[in-house]
């Protein structure tokens, strides 16, 4: 299922891919550690970001409906549990 938010999720996980690639480089160039962990900071808040946005629209479009509906609403808890730990 595709939602409005996935493009701007794939934006931010090419950002992600650019600045991992860019440290691959870095790696590769020998450049200073302090250098080399802040790039991989990028990586993280990228990436976590991107998950982030994932996670609340999939919260804010899919089991928003389902919680008001008693037959579905059992299903919905359980799949927000299991989400929530990787919030």
């Amino acid at each position: 299922m595709k939602h409005e938010s996935h493009p701007a999720i794939i934006k931010r996980l090419k950002r992600a891919e650019g600045h991992l690639r860019s440290l691959i480089g870095m790696i590769e160039e020998g450049k200073p550690c302090l250098d080399l962990a802040q790039q991989l900071h990028a990586v993280e808040n990228a990436v976590g970001n991107a998950k982030r946005e994932l996670i609340h629209d999939h919260i804010d479009h899919c089991l928003d409906g389902a919680v008001v509906d008693p037959k579905t609403s059992r299903a919905a808890l359980a799949e927000f549990k299991a989400l929530s730990k990787y919030l």
